[in-house]
């Protein structure tokens, strides 16, 4: 049977995690309400995490991946996979497993109804300074893009497949894929989810990247929403 859900995994440097993302991988597998897979991104690590996914693919039937020449981000991992998959539905969650998979359930549930369902982290466990820098870069996009979203930094999110690939990812613009759903007419919620501690490798965001870098991507998405063309066909012969 076709599978119906595809979740993409960026890999940077991942390591230490990525046996225990296997692990629990595998039990969201065998409990998810749609028919899933795993895509991982291999995002030009450096480490030993290429040949470890190499190796997980080998051996999980439901496991796929695609490796990127060198480190281009984040957006671009993601960006990658909307442009891969072939289910209706995409959705992504970090390596580090900060989210809870099984939460995906919750997320898909909506899945018919919204073409965007995000989770929001409701008892985060990060540092005070990370929390704080995370609260002000949203409440600042939620100025730029009235996305009406509290948590657009959550890594866990399923969204309409055919809505995804229209896109147009830029650097940066991961963090405002409900504001470009909108754009295109869509329909967005969210939803709380679990969170926890990072047991192992590191994060890859500053205080440069969580807040200064997403206020000077406002001002890129208020070009893009300035310039953003959408269309529906109405018939074609």
């Amino acid at each position: 049977m076709s599978t119906e859900f595809t979740i993409i995994i960026p890999i940077y440097n991942e390591e230490d995690n990525l046996i225990r993302l296997e692990e629990t991988m595998n039990q969201y597998l065998s409990k998810s309400i749609k028919r899933t897979e795993i895509l991982l991104i291999n995002d030009g690590s450096k480490d030993k995490s290429l040949a470890l996914m190499k190796e997980i693919c080998s051996r999980n039937q439901a496991f796929h991946y695609i490796s990127f020449d060198k480190n281009y981000g984040l957006s671009a991992a993601i960006k990658a996979g909307f442009d891969t998959v072939k289910s209706k539905w995409v959705g992504y969650i970090d390596a580090d497993l900060q989210t809870d998979p099984e939460d995906f359930n919750k997320l898909l549930a909506l899945a018919d109804q919204f073409d965007l369902v995000t989770g929001v982290r409701a008892d985060r466990k990060d540092s005070f300074v990370k929390n704080m820098s995370s609260k002000i870069a949203n409440s600042i996009r939620r100025a730029f893009t009235n996305d009406g979203m509290d948590d657009t930094g959550c890594p866990l999110k399923v969204i309409d497949a055919e809505k995804a690939k229209k896109i147009p990812m830029f650097k940066g613009l991961h963090r405002f894929l409900p504001a470009m759903i909108l754009l295109q007419n869509g329909t967005v919620t969210q939803v709380p989810v679990k969170h926890f501690p990072r047991i192992a490798g590191e994060s890859k965001f500053n205080l440069w990247n969580r807040l200064l870098g997403p206020l000077m991507d406002c001002f890129a998405f208020v070009w893009m929403k300035k310039k953003y063309i959408n269309y529906k066909i109405q018939e074609e012969a």
